[in-house]
């Protein structure tokens, strides 16, 4: 006899469905991510990166997106976060910035790049001093850049984040 599934097996097998789905429709990478809050999923993502000529259409940024307008908030407090993969450094940065409660991944990024998709070389990059990396960065001193800092500092009404 099979025993009673868990809500974190539910929440993990529908951002599976969803990665098999955008992988089924040629939607892009095999990935999908939802988006829970008190027991219910109020935003769910799978990987478009391809189908909508967007490189930040991951499973995860689509799922935080519907999620944060489903709940009219720009953060996640209160919420969990399932992925059928663990996030990438672009991914993982927007669920820092989303600040859901938990992240759950049900695969790691050791078996994204063995099915072709490493970001390996992303999490070397941003180890590197800026001067060491491949992409050229550089800094272009603005003054204006600057002054729209300070008038940030200097606003009373302002929604911190």
């Amino acid at each position: 006899m099979k025993g009673k599934e868990m809500p974190e097996e539910r929440f993990m097998r529908r951002a599976v469905e969803l990665a098999a789905y955008a992988l089924d429709h040629g939607l892009g990478g095999p990935f999908g991510a939802v988006v829970v809050k008190e027991g219910m999923i109020i935003g769910e993502g799978f990987n478009q990166v391809t189908s909508i000529n967007d490189p930040t259409a991951h499973a995860e940024v689509m799922a935080i997106r519907e999620a944060c307008k489903n709940m009219a908030a720009f953060q996640l407090t209160g919420c969990d976060l399932y992925s059928s993969c663990e996030p990438c450094p672009m991914c993982l940065g927007a669920i820092y910035w989303a600040r859901p409660d938990r992240l759950f991944y049900g695969s790691t990024r050791h078996d994204a790049a063995d099915a072709g998709f490493d970001d390996a070389f992303i999490y070397r990059e941003m180890a590197l001093p800026e001067e060491k990396r491949k992409m050229n960065l550089t800094y272009f001193p603005d003054e204006n850049a600057r002054a729209v800092f300070r008038r940030w500092k200097e606003k009373e009404n302002k929604t911190a984040y």
